[in-house]
């Protein structure tokens, strides 16, 4: 019975290894990523500690109401907003402004633009489970069941007939 179980687990672990390969060839082909949530400004819409699947488009994509991501200078972080306002300037450029869902007032000045990311959904809370995994102590500890896991996998078995010539011998 435990040689189903362990195989069946072993079936799981493969079979959830080839989805995350699976979805990052998609992720890779189609420029789709993840970004997480650290401020409040697009609550309740997407709380603090959501993660966004997010999608590279074109500034001639973009439109009023869409929710994207635009990196801004060196040094600072990408901001995550609500478009308010498109001016396109030449093909494949715009001049954005962008509000937080959560904000009293547009985002000062507007963002120029040739690419941006935008959001096509979020899933709340899900950013505290990403950071608890990237912990040290927990990424060691998923490593050494791993490589127990393998250990145990590549253990030579017994065989059925080795006890029976053992307890022949014994006797």
């Amino acid at each position: 019975m435990w040689s189903y179980i362990g195989g069946g687990i072993g079936n799981l672990l493969a079979a959830g290894g080839v989805v995350c390969i699976a979805l990052v060839i998609l992720a890779v082909s189609m420029n789709i990523s993840l970004i997480m949530f650290k401020t409040g400004s697009m609550s309740p819409t997407i709380p603090t500690g959501s993660v966004a699947v997010v999608k590279e488009i074109s500034a001639d994509e973009i439109r009023v109401g869409d929710v994207i991501t635009v990196d801004r200078e060196e040094g600072q972080l990408p901001v995550t907003h609500r478009v308010v306002e498109v001016h396109t300037q030449s093909p494949g450029e715009a001049l954005v402004q962008m509000k937080g869902d959560a904000n009293p007032i547009v985002d000062p000045g507007m963002y120029r633009v040739e690419t941006v990311r935008k959001v096509l959904w979020s899933v709340p809370e899900l950013a505290k489970v990403i950071v608890w995994f990237g912990n040290p102590y927990v990424l060691g500890g998923i490593s050494l069941i791993a490589a127990l896991g393998v250990l145990w996998a590549f253990w030579p078995k017994k065989d059925e007939g080795d006890d029976a010539s053992e307890r022949s011998g014994d006797a």
